[in-house]
């Protein structure tokens, strides 16, 4: 089924689930403030009252009194009797002036009451004419009110209603609002000082209020009304019809497009030489959305159309008024806390761009260092970054600190309760990287070693590659890297082959041990001249030897030579050790290290071939007589 169709069906099942007004049935009344319950104040409520019933029995029994002297005056008025009229001016004063004050001490009571008292409204139709406070004879207030409320319901169903039938009546105590023969209702002097009025302009407020909500009654349920509102409602949903049918023809148009594309627009993703998607899923997936957005649209509009169909109609006003709050209240409350959130964003932002700007400003530091254009006594140009990510860590953190109170919900106990998780989170899960991340800092000011030193850490010897807050990493001469937690290099010996190198050279030494038989000083030459021969040795400062110790068979004799290759260790000692041997070998001295043990006679020497003369013969086994004459065997 089409789209537009769809919608269509919908909304005509909508105005058949529509509720007919039924303007003959009294809606509740609002529910009225909720009163807390209170036997003092209640008992008090009623003693007020009582005393402004006494009050205006006083009051009547005055005006009657106040009425018959003025009648006594105006009698006196023709005769002569100066002095009479002298005596009823006086008591007229009297009455007049204690009038007033019972009608300020009635104003003062009602004032009181007005903070406690509970007013009934008279509704119609779910509008409020008016409310009523007090009671008036036997009825109480929100009996008044519902008798009033069923009258006007009642003198609505009338079809010929003339406005000005309604009139005023006014009586000894009250004025009455009557139609006809019939009374809507008596306004009384305590209704009147109630408002703060007088009886005949309460009543007339009250009469127009009445005469309104009738007429308006009348007006929306007359069949002019009935018409206009079925030829919006079939406006409204002719408009309805063709706009999802252009938006179901401007999606297939899209959709048209975007097929036609295919080999253009969507050629697959990839990455290196892995597909993720194809030409056709990715078309599909664009459509699919294209499908879920032409939804969408077309939802939204069923929703934009409902509520202005249900605001044609009196009886289903409240429902648009609802489906429009849906969207209005979330909207307005989001935009209300948007302006009322904007005094912390310009604070946030003013916040950031001063630590903004003190960053910028410690960088230009650390890269004055670094770069040697900056000197400070006994901080090093190595330490500048290091130092730069831990005051740029301290920074950001004291950044946080003062931007958190002005955040969206940072006083919120959920908000601080993650905050705090996060926190206990973060603490107990690093706590076996903590000691790596202190490490690192020690060592970095230690200045063990840095990035391309030759070092031994440990029993692992190598090139220093990466130095971070928690490993070293190292490539050993076999090119393997290893990856030493900083605690480790802390709880080990660290020995550094290039710290001196460059400067005072690196002392290489290797010992050989040669037999008692064979001079030292030849020894000396001969190790000093394989020396001599390995080109990264330095000639100044010269090779030296040092003689180690005297063994039981043999001399150890130390060649040691200075070098500013370290990082070239393995390739220089084979070649000393090579030319060692072709420097021993040649001047006939065999090394007989460190355990070599051989009888002489009738043994080859250890000397290689290619050393030896060409007439060279292995000596043979002697045989020599004992003293006593028997034969020995050496």
């Amino acid at each position: 089924m089409r789209f537009y169709t769809l919608g269509l069906w919908l909304l005509c099942l909508s105005l058949f689930i529509i509720p007919r007004a039924d303007y003959a049935q009294t809606p509740p009344a609002k529910p009225a403030a909720t009163v807390i319950k209170d036997s003092a104040r209640t008992l008090g409520l009623s003693t007020d009252m009582g005393r402004l019933q006494r009050l205006d029995s006083l009051r009547r029994q005055n005006t009657a009194q106040l009425a018959q002297l003025q009648q006594e005056l105006l009698g006196l008025k023709s005769g002569p009797n100066r002095s009479r009229e002298r005596e009823l001016l006086t008591q007229f004063q009297a009455l007049r002036t204690v009038d007033s004050m019972r009608q300020v001490r009635a104003h003062r009571y009602i004032d009181s009451l007005k903070q406690f008292a509970r007013g009934y409204p008279v509704v119609a139709h779910a509008d409020t004419l008016f409310y009523v406070y007090t009671r008036f004879g036997p009825f109480r207030p929100e009996e008044r009110a519902a008798l009033t409320t069923s009258k006007i319901l009642e003198l609505e169903k009338q079809a010929f209603f003339r406005p000005d039938s309604l009139r005023l009546v006014p009586s000894e105590q009250t004025v009455d609002l009557m139609y006809a023969d019939r009374v809507l209702q008596s306004v009384s002097d305590n209704d009147a000082l109630w408002q703060n009025v007088s009886k005949d302009s309460l009543a007339r407020q009250h009469q127009q209020a009445i005469i309104r909500a009738i007429t308006a009654y009348q007006k929306a349920n007359s069949v002019k009304t009935y018409l206009r509102q079925a030829g919006l409602t079939l406006l409204v949903l002719l408009v309805f019809f063709f706009a999802v049918k252009y938006i179901n023809r401007l999606f297939g148009w899209v959709q048209g497009k975007l097929v036609a594309r295919k080999g253009t627009w969507f050629t697959g993703m990839k990455m290196g030489t892995y597909e993720f998607f194809n030409a056709d899923w990715q078309l599909n997936a664009v459509l699919l959305l294209l499908t879920i957005l032409q939804w969408t649209v077309i939802l939204l509009t069923i929703y934009l159309v409902l509520p202005i169909v249900f605001s044609i109609f009196p009886g289903t006003q409240n429902i648009a008024d609802m489906l429009v709050g849906y969207v209005l209240n979330p909207v307005r409350k989001i935009l209300h806390s948007v302006w009322n959130y904007l005094p912390n964003l310009f604070t946030i932002i003013v916040i950031v761009a001063v630590f903004r700007y003190v960053l910028k400003f410690i960088y230009s530091l650390k890269e004055g260092i670094r770069q040697g254009t900056l000197t400070i006594d006994g901080f090093y140009p190595d330490w500048a970054d290091p130092t730069y990510q831990i005051v740029r860590v301290l920074v950001f953190a004291f950044a946080l600190v003062v931007v958190f109170p002005y955040l969206p919900g940072s006083d919120s106990p959920i908000f601080q309760g993650v905050s705090v998780f996060l926190g206990f989170l973060l603490t107990f899960g690093s706590a076996g990287s903590l000691s790596n991340v202190v490490a690192g800092l020690v060592l970095t000011y230690m200045r063990a070693f840095k990035i391309g030193d030759r070092v031994k850490i440990g029993d692992v010897t190598g090139d220093v590659l990466e130095k971070t807050l928690l490993v070293t990493r190292i490539r050993t001469v076999k090119n393997e890297e290893i990856t030493i937690p900083n605690s480790t290099v802390m709880s080990s010996h660290t020995t550094n082959y290039s710290t001196a190198a460059p400067t005072r050279g690196l002392i290489l030494h290797t010992t050989i041990t040669i037999g008692y038989d064979v001079p030292w000083k030849q020894v000396h030459a001969l190790m000093l001249a394989a020396a001599a021969q390995v080109e990264e040795l330095l000639p100044d400062p010269a090779p030296f030897i040092l003689q180690t110790s005297l063994d039981d068979f043999y001399v150890s004799y130390q060649l040691n030579a200075y070098t500013r290759a370290a990082g070239a260790q393995a390739g220089i000692y084979s070649r000393i050790h090579q030319n060692i041997q072709d420097q021993f070998n040649a001047a006939g001295v065999e090394i007989m290290s460190p355990h070599y043990r051989a009888a002489r006679d009738g043994n080859q020497t250890t000397i290689p071939a290619s050393y030896l003369p060409a007439d060279y013969v292995a000596p043979s086994f002697r045989v020599e007589p004992l003293p006593t004459g028997g034969p020995a065997v050496h």
